[in-house]
């Protein structure tokens, strides 16, 4: 009997998407050892493997089989997803085009050996970020430069504002992904892009507030606000956009700090100036990463105490998502900050989520955790924190966290769909 590959959903899904991986076809008890292959966008490739004994009837289902040892160990059904690593160290597997996917191969191999050679089965599969019906429309309107997802459908859909951190650029997938489950979401970019500033300074809050202004006036967005998704810088920038700007009604926060960091940010005739660092504090890691977490004043000590940000003039409920294992900044830290910030000032405590194990870049499912990686803007090898299988689960169930959110603060919706595996 040929030993076959089967997936579910065959053939193609959403990177977002749980897929099935079964193998029939095999001896009862049989050891294998499966591996998926795919490569980035600039032709690098990643790797991921595991080892597995098939049942008496000769099957496998990584539903029910643990893996037995590899780039895993234990029952993970996506593990030959998140485990994925790169051939040349450091790399990250990042989707800068959403218009095209990541095709893997799944390979199954026979034996245990360190090195299988011989070929039993093996299945291509696609996994795409630009989910069906969504619509991609690149936004150049006045200063703004972004991309706007829309869900299939008339709308109006409740709206999105997605930022990003200190890398810069337009990053979309996190925009296109979430799009998929209902949300008109605006990928938009700050620096390092187009005829965007190339370096992170002087950031001034009139350009966000047209953004917001873009959203509010579309008429597939559903007014008479819009919610906030920010990680890291972007973040704190979201926190900065709910305390002075109109329009705004939730906000989302990823490991975010809640002083305005890395350089001053302007609004009208206000200035918060940026909280302090003593680069002099970093640490080396024993794999010789820059460790960044013992860097950053403490912001409710003087002086660095002006660049908080005044959360309690935001009018929308926030959500905190938490690494505890962040090493870039001291996450946890400032999400105890904000809470305690705003019921001092006589507001709703925020809702905050603590992810043992996760690090700092906590990304939408199955995207391999990024531990260490060279900083687009930096340049240099940093260490992110978190431990791989910890940090996937927290990116799956952080990922729905963020959709029934803002489906209930942005649409009056009390869930969502949770995933099957």
């Amino acid at each position: 009997m040929a030993v076959t590959v089967i997936l579910e959903p065959a053939g193609r899904c959403c990177w977002d998407e749980p897929m099935h991986i079964m193998v029939r076809g095999l001896a009862p008890g049989q050891q294998v050892t499966l591996r998926a292959s795919p490569r980035d966008e600039k032709g690098a490739l990643f790797r991921a493997h595991a080892r597995y004994c098939a049942d008496g009837g000769g099957e496998l289902d990584l539903v029910r089989a643990p893996a037995l040892g590899g780039s895993f160990a234990g029952l993970e059904p996506m593990g030959l997803i998140w485990a994925l690593e790169p051939e040349k160290p450091l790399l990250r597997l990042v989707k800068r085009d959403v218009q095209t996917p990541f095709t893997v191969e799944l390979e199954v191999l026979e034996g245990h050996e360190p090195e299988p050679q011989r070929v039993l089965g093996r299945v291509v599969h696609e996994r795409y970020f630009l989910p069906p019906g969504v619509r991609r429309e690149p936004v150049r309107a006045a200063r703004v430069r972004a991309t706007l997802f829309l869900p299939p459908g008339m709308g109006p859909f409740p709206g999105v504002i997605d930022l990003f951190g200190s890398g810069g650029g337009l990053c979309e997938y996190r925009a296109s992904l979430l799009s998929g489950h209902g949300f008109a979401v605006l990928a938009l970019a700050y620096f390092r892009f187009e005829d965007l500033p190339e370096y992170l300074n002087d950031v001034h809050l009139e350009y966000f507030e047209e953004a917001v202004d873009f959203m509010l006036q579309h008429p597939k967005v559903k007014g008479p606000n819009i919610g906030l998704l920010g990680f890291s810088k972007g973040g704190d920038l979201c926190l900065s956009m709910a305390s002075f700007l109109k329009g705004i009604t939730a906000t989302v926060l990823i490991n975010s700090c809640v002083a305005n960091t890395i350089t001053p940010l302007h609004y009208k005739d206000m200035t918060i100036p940026s909280l302090g660092n003593d680069l002099g504090k970093h640490t080396i890691t024993e794999s010789g990463l820059m460790d960044c977490v013992n860097i950053w004043n403490n912001p409710l000590e003087e002086p660095d105490h002006r660049s908080l940000i005044p959360l309690e003039k935001a009018q929308g409920p926030f959500l905190f998502i938490v690494g505890k294992d962040d090493h870039n900044w001291k996450s946890e830290f400032y999400a105890h900050i904000a809470s305690a910030w705003l019921q001092a000032h006589g507001k709703d405590r925020p809702q905050i989520i603590y992810y043992p194990g996760a690090g700092h870049c906590i990304d939408p499912p199955y995207f391999p955790p990024r531990i260490a990686s060279v900083h687009a803007f930096l340049g240099q090898a940093m260490f992110f924190g978190g431990e791989p299988g910890a940090h996937s689960k927290a990116q799956v169930d952080a990922w729905q966290q963020i959709q029934t959110f803002f489906h209930k603060h942005l649409d009056g919706k009390k869930s969502v769909k949770h995933s099957k595996i």
